[in-house]
This record gives C-alpha cells, sequence and structure tokens, in this order.
C-alpha cells in the first residue's frame, strides 16, 4: 500500500506523515530530504546552485541511505533544496528510488511535493495537506529562532512565499493538489488534531476503495 502525503513548507506534513507511518508499520520516505541533500552536495563541492548538470550529476550519485539531517535541516538548504528541485534532470534522477521505495511492504508513506501527481499516482490515499503562509511562516520561526534569535517572522514568511511561487510554477512536477487528493488545512489545528484527522481521511479513502 502506498500512502501519499504532499503540501508545501511547513504545513505540517512532515510530521504528519511520520505519525502516519508509524499508525500502519509502515516504510517512510520524507522526500523533501532527497533535494535537501542535492543541494548540499553541490555545494560541498563548490559548484552553482544555478549549475542544472552539476545538480543532476549529484542527484544521480545521492544514496538514499545516507542522508545526514543535521546538515539538512537549515533555514538556507530548505532554500536551495527549492532551486535544484526545479531541474528536470534532477527529478528525473530521484525518480526511479522514489518508486521503488514505494513498494516497500506492508507499505510506504512518501511525503513531498509531487507524490500524488507524479511519483506514485496509483496511491492508494493521497493527502494534500496545507496551511497559510502566515501560520507557516509563524511555525518555521518558532523552530528557527531558537537557533538564531535574531532571525525575524517576516523573513522566514517572505522566504516561503518565493518557495511557494518556485515550486508551484515549476515547469517540471509543480507543487498541486492531485485530482483525487483529499484536502487538509492544518491552519487552526494543532499537530494532535490534525493527525488526527489525517488518520481519518485516510481511513476514508481506504473504505471507498474496497
Amino acid at each position: 500500500m502506498i500512502i501519499a502525503i504532499d503540501g508545501p513548507t511547513a504545513s505540517g506534513k512532515g510530521t504528519i506523515a511520520k505519525r502516519v507511518a508509524a499508525h500502519y508499520g509502515f516504510h517512510l520516505l520524507d522526500t523533501g530530504l532527497l533535494y535537501r541533500a542535492v543541494a548540499r552536495a553541490v555545494l560541498d563541492v563548490g559548484q552553482s546552485l544555478e549549475d542544472s548538470e552539476a545538480a543532476t550529476t549529484c542527484a544521480r550519485k545521492l544514496d538514499f541511505g545516507a542522508l545526514d539531517e543535521s546538515r539538512l535541516r537549515t533555514r538556507e538548504i530548505g532554500d536551495a533544496a527549492s532551486v535544484v528541485s526545479a531541474y528536470p534532470g534532477v527529478r528525473q534522477a530521484l525518480f526511479e528510488g522514489q518508486r521503488l521505495f514505494a513498494q516497500k511492504k506492508p507499505g510506504a508513506v512518501l511525503d513531498g511535493r509531487d507524490i500524488g501527481t507524479v511519483i506514485c499516482p496509483e496511491a492508494e490515499a493521497k493527502l494534500f495537506i496545507t496551511a497559510s503562509s502566515e501560520i507557516r511562516a509563524h511555525r518555521r520561526w518558532l523552530e528557527l529562532v531558537k537557533l538564531d534569535p535574531a532571525l525575524s517572522e517576516e523573513s522566514i514568511l517572505a522566504d516561503i512565499r518565493r518557495r511557494d511561487e518556485r515550486d508551484s510554477n515549476r515547469s517540471n512536477a509543480p507543487l498541486k493538489i492531485a485530482d483525487d487528493a483529499r484536502l487538509l488545512d492544518t491552519s487552526l489545528m494543532d499537530i494532535e488534531t490534525a493527525s488526527r484527522e489525517a488518520l481519518r481521511l485516510i481511513e476514508a479513502s481506504l473504505s471507498r476503495q474496497g
């Protein structure tokens, strides 16, 4: 079984995906980490993020089992990932690995931006998790201000709006809701409520099929 969870940054989809995977005992892949890892690799070899060929080469060499989250969960790498994820060569290089992961037994939860539309359009359950840009900026600011007390919420909001624009308008695999996905707006929900609602929507999708 495949559960696809898509949505923009800081919508809560990462935490919800973890809880959904734990609930069902499924494997979990945060596909956003793959693009962060590619961006990190490009910078580590001294290449420009604007060099699509360098980014594609790094994507082809990426080891899905060797992702160092401590080096990838930064504001800078998140923004860099949005740049390299727009390159068709990068997306193609990572496509097969994601498809193979989705076939793991007894099931897999994939969290990203194009899972339900491109990577696993056949997924048995699809969620698109979102929230207002202001709410998402506030959530991200609460995470990052611990590391950088001088960080302003306004700068985070500007970052999120830029990423939303870039992710939604790229020509290859843009961020969008699949026709058969269930929408979950977490703007007014705490994570416990959002997780319960996500599981309810997934069960509704599965029961409709079966």
